[in-house]
């Protein structure tokens, strides 16, 4: 199921990236920022691969880029490449895309879910029989003898129960 283009999520999905993208961007343009030139290019590199695959709609390919940036986050942390309120930074943004990713995974599960249920409900209705409407049932004639003025209509005579036959 692919979501459709105007949908709130994609849209918070497509500015979460965008902004991960511009702290990281913003990171590398001036000296003393807590980033050095090497980490900026290799985490720029895993931003693109987030951006891309969530322009692509494809928010579980973006989420393992995702955590492929906040490994290579980690491992630049700890060489001494990163300051840790670049980190923290760079953290809170990725948290944000990252609940924006799960939320558009739910979405799609969701809507696989209904687009299934929808398929099956539509195969059973074409396998149910159709039956055409028959004749509306006539009512039973009433029992008994109705000839004679009326005052003993529908009453059998004399019967009683008593098994005539």
């Amino acid at each position: 199921m692919i979501l459709k283009q105007g949908t709130p999520g994609r849209l918070l999905l497509a500015w979460g990236a965008a902004a991960l993208a511009a702290a990281l961007l913003s990171a590398c343009a001036a000296p003393g920022t807590g980033l050095q030139r090497e980490a900026a290019t290799q985490l720029q590199a895993r931003v693109l691969e987030v951006t891309q695959a969530s322009s692509q709609n494809d928010p579980e390919a973006a989420l393992k880029a995702l955590e492929g940036l906040e490994a290579d986050l980690s491992a630049a942390q700890a060489k001494g490449q990163v300051s840790e309120e670049r980190r923290r930074s760079i953290t809170t943004v990725a948290t944000a895309v990252r609940a924006d990713l799960n939320e558009a995974i739910s979405a799609q599960a969701a809507a696989a879910k209904a687009a299934e249920d929808a398929r099956i409900a539509a195969s059973q209705a074409a396998q149910a029989p159709t039956t055409a409407p028959g004749p509306a049932p006539q009512p039973a004639p009433a029992q008994g003898n109705s000839s004679g003025n009326g005052s003993d209509a529908g009453k059998n005579n004399g019967d009683k129960g008593k098994g005539k036959n």
